[in-house]
């Protein structure tokens, strides 16, 4: 017999798959046509993948330091401060388009975008598996991350396609106004709706700020890094993470050039569209994924397989409809995966350095972003797009030793069981 789950839990949920959904449809607008907005801003393939690269290192920098306020100041705080940031660079990065400001104006606007994303990234999740465990849920976890996927490709799909057709029919700054004015209504919901369950911020007499920042800190590298089943599957992440952020945006002006149709952002906003489809059928189907298999770290290595399999595909192909059949398949084994990778680190990691310890998750990720995307960027320019996915595929595999090692650890969180 089915569990039955309380009223509360059910709320927490219904505000996680809101925000969700709010967040990633103001993010999405642009995902489609951000590559040929910074094109279109004067920007050479090197200096557009170096911006976006400067927008991976920003998140680098400030992901673990944004994770301690959540820890320290709360997850709704947190919350809120990354959509005021992410309301700001925006409206920046429109403003740098209409003046066709220089490199480093953008490299300035991407790194405190990326200073909004982590505001949100370690704290959005922490605030959820505590609030469920305050409120008596008992069900597994990568259920709700799944629903939390669909919610979020749902919002990719509508996000993506409007952005693309909007800009083909008005210009390429129209979807940056309406992803601003999505950011303000993101804010307001939080704001009436997100309350810290099952976390107590740390009172402001106890110890100064900087003292309660080490504190955190400290407790997260021994319950983060230190802990082996953690720090192998944080160390996979850059080979993994870093050169899928690279094929997303390299999408975009590589299936405009099979389709053979510079102008046609509709197009851009489709490949992007069909990653979000898949993201939705991921997100079905994953806790159907998961029992096939007796442990999830075995579902991240025939994943990981698979995907770089997928980009060696997608480097090779000539035609645009087998391109899109390609998009489908490598973004299917990458979704897939997400839920029970995140089922697995948050049942190692305690509540009080949750959020800390993801972000640090985060961190690993966007260095591997940092260095993949101006490298494979100005490998666009000199050899074409479609070698960069080969090279892609091949630093992907790099990930495999560690994602055996953190299988060979054996983790009670490598099993799926009711969390």
């Amino acid at each position: 017999m089915a569990a039955t789950i309380p009223d509360a839990a059910k709320r927490v949920q219904r505000i996680y798959l809101l925000l969700t959904l709010l967040s990633t449809l103001a993010a999405s607008f642009i995902w489609g046509i951000n590559t040929l907005f910074l094109l279109d801003a004067g920007l050479s393939n090197t200096q557009a993948f170096g911006a976006n690269a400067l927008f991976t290192l920003g998140e680098v920098v400030f992901e673990v330091p944004t994770g301690v306020v959540a820890d320290t100041w709360g997850r709704r705080r947190s919350y809120l401060l990354g959509a005021a940031t992410l309301l700001v660079s925006t409206l920046l990065y429109l403003f740098m388009w209409r003046t066709r400001a220089t490199f480093w104006g953008w490299a300035l606007a991407s790194a405190l975008l990326g200073l909004g994303f982590t505001f949100f990234s370690g704290a959005t999740e922490a605030w959820l598996v505590d609030a469920l465990a305050a409120t008596g849920f008992t069900g597994k976890l990568e259920t709700v991350m799944a629903r939390g996927q669909i919610a979020s490709g749902i919002a990719m799909l509508a996000g993506t396609v409007g952005g693309g057709f909007v800009a083909q029919l008005t210009n390429l700054g129209v979807p940056y106004v309406l992803r601003s004015g999505l950011l303000v209504v993101l804010f307001v919901a939080a704001f009436v709706l997100m309350k810290d369950l099952g976390f107590t911020p740390a009172p402001a007499s106890t110890r100064s700020a900087w003292a309660e920042v080490r504190l955190v800190l400290r407790h997260s590298l021994d319950q983060g890094w230190r802990k082996p089943p953690v720090r192998w599957l944080m160390l996979a992440a850059p080979f993994s993470a870093g050169v899928s952020v690279y094929a997303f945006y390299a999408l975009q002006p590589y299936l405009l050039q099979l389709y053979g149709d510079q102008r046609a952002f509709g197009v851009a906003g489709l490949g992007a569209a069909l990653i979000a489809g898949t993201q939705i059928v991921s997100g079905f189907i994953a806790p159907a994924v998961q029992r096939l298999f007796a442990r999830r770290t075995t579902v991240l290595l025939v994943a990981t397989v698979a995907n770089c399999a997928c980009l060696a595909l997608l480097g090779v192909t000539r035609n645009f409809w087998g391109a899109l059949v390609e998009v489908v398949l490598m973004a299917l084994t990458w979704f897939v995966a997400q839920p029970l990778r995140q089922a697995y680190l948050n049942g190692i990691i305690p509540s009080a350095q949750r959020a800390t310890v993801l972000s640090f998750d985060n961190l690993m990720g966007s260095a591997g972003g940092v260095v993949s995307q101006p490298a494979l960027g100005r490998a666009a320019d000199v050899w074409g797009y479609a070698r960069t996915y080969w090279v892609g595929a091949i630093i992907q595999l790099a990930a495999l030793p560690f994602l055996v090692l953190a299988r060979r650890e054996g983790a009670p969180a490598d099993v799926a069981t009711a969390e």
